[in-house]
């Protein structure tokens, strides 16, 4: 089962200069839980920046989230894999690092994201249709 099969294609982000409050905005408004941040330069030079970042490294230290930049707390580099790699090798590699997102490449290309939540329903649908991946 490849990553490419479940992953969401629909890839949201945010500029590296905005504020975190930016980014807030735009999870609620979206409702989802990270943002793909682009950093000026060369292909793939991404971040992620995710709501527990902006919980544990602005909100809870009593932070003003208008004067902090999505650079200053973004994870850098995205972990980001192949298309046509396994689901249970992303699976392996978000348990390893501790991290529920992986992004997906096709070349230099980012293509789409997979999460834990993908993961676990790309196993539902493989056991209904009689495969056992896990």
């Amino acid at each position: 089962m490849k990553v490419q099969e479940f992953m969401k294609t629909k890839i949201t982000s945010v500029d590296a200069d905005r504020s975190v409050y930016d980014a807030v905005e735009k999870m609620v408004d979206r409702r989802i839980r990270s943002l793909l941040v682009k950093f000026p330069g060369k292909d793939l030079n991404y971040g992620i920046i995710t709501a527990r970042d902006v919980v544990f490294k602005v909100l809870a230290k009593r932070l003003n989230p208008k004067d902090i930049k999505v650079s200053e707390i973004a994870a850098k580099p995205v972990v980001c894999f192949d298309k046509n790699a396994d689901i249970c090798e992303a699976a392996a590699l978000m348990e390893k690092k501790k991290i529920a997102r992986v992004f997906i490449c096709d070349g230099n290309k980012m293509i789409g994201v997979i999460s834990l939540i993908d993961i676990m329903a790309g196993a539902l649908i493989m056991r209904a249709r009689g495969s056992h991946v896990f």
